[in-house]
């Protein structure tokens, strides 16, 4: 069952003008420590952070808050598998608005997909309840996304 969708546009540019303007204020206000890594590494770091930045909105969507009820940007963390595949991963106030919008018996599946095409950045969320016999008959749920249904 779906519990949430979001989506959200980001321009790369203006991210990339916030990063001139505010750095690591702006990059450790919003990114985690490890997303500041992966987008540091990166030809085009501005248009790695604006689709992590894209992610969380969409996530805040998907949880039904957008960046109210105190949840944080930080609370929102975008990973690579080694694959490449994007994996949203929930702490804190997200991580109980994730908890208090699962139904009993169930589990979250946080799916998130990233595009970008200079000058945008794109990302999408769904968050799926799934009960755990459900989840063992799908082989895509890699182990993180059995990580967030714990």
């Amino acid at each position: 069952m779906i519990l949430g969708i979001g989506t959200d546009l980001a321009n790369i540019e203006r991210i990339e003008g916030t990063l001139e303007r505010f750095g690591d204020r702006f990059r450790n206000r919003v990114f985690t420590d490890r997303e500041q890594a992966r987008a540091e590494r990166m030809p085009e770091p501005a248009a790695v952070y604006a689709k992590r930045w894209a992610a969380k909105e969409a996530c805040s969507k998907a949880l039904g808050t957008g960046l109210r009820m105190g949840i944080a940007w930080k609370d929102m963390s975008v990973r690579n598998l080694r694959t490449g595949q994007p994996v949203m991963e929930v702490t804190g106030w997200a991580r109980e608005r994730l908890d208090q919008m699962t139904p009993d018996g169930y589990g979250a599946v946080i799916h998130v997909t990233l595009t970008d095409d200079h000058p945008w950045a794109q990302a999408m969320v769904v968050i799926e309840a799934l009960t755990p016999e459900e989840a063992e008959l799908r082989p895509d749920l890699g182990p993180a996304a059995r990580r967030t249904m714990s």
